[in-house]
């Protein structure tokens, strides 16, 4: 890897986006990269709106991804896929965990969630990047545990990066305690094999 990547993990207090960025930039750092990683809340409280970025490279300089810069965009809940789609660029990949996390306003009634959010975003993004759908918490379930959704969307995200597995599975036990690591270890894998089950149904 010679160009930056820029990675946008969005999601809502409690779904673990800074978790997922470190086990990223601890993979990269691994790998001899430079990886700046920065979190950015919108409520400070659970359930409010949080994202994290991660920016990795020969050289970083800064934390920040600007709009329309983001190489990839993680969605732990489909609300915030919409909120954050601005951010990728062109040619880019969103990648969505098909999950509906009612926000302060919606469960007060103040507002309402929105239908049919996977045909409005890809109407909205109008083919300037390829958005890819699954069902993470399931995945994250049958791993062992609803709160690995960040570690099977990493898994995810592993494939695009072209990574050694080897590489992922040091990160992981650097980064979780001993007692977590068989279930993030298998999370990761659900993420990657499902990713690759859907392009490869993609090309069929």
């Amino acid at each position: 890897m010679t160009s930056e990547v820029n990675i946008v993990l969005a999601g809502v207090g409690g779904q673990g986006t800074l978790v997922a960025g470190k086990l990223l930039g601890q993979a990269a750092i691994l790998q001899g990269l430079d990886v700046k990683v920065s979190e950015v809340h919108g409520m400070a409280q659970r359930g409010g709106s949080v994202i994290t970025y991660v920016r990795m490279g020969e050289k970083v300089f800064s934390p920040v991804i600007e709009a329309g810069t983001a190489d990839y965009i993680l969605a732990f809940e489909e609300l915030e896929a919409m909120r954050w789609s601005g951010l990728l660029r062109r040619g880019g990949v969103l990648l969505v965990n098909r999950q509906q996390i009612q926000p302060v306003t919606v469960a007060t009634g103040q507002a309402e969630y929105p239908p049919r959010i996977p045909d409005e975003l890809k109407q909205r993004l109008d083919g300037r990047g390829t958005v890819h759908s699954l069902d993470a918490r399931g995945l994250a379930e049958q791993a062992g545990s609803t709160r690995a959704v960040n570690v099977v969307m990493a898994g995810a995200l592993s494939v695009f990066l072209g990574w050694n597995d080897a590489m992922i599975e040091q990160s992981i036990d650097q980064v979780f305690p001993e007692k977590y690591r068989r279930l993030n270890h298998a999370a990761f894998k659900a993420g990657s094999d499902i990713i690759k089950s859907i392009l490869t149904q993609a090309l069929s």
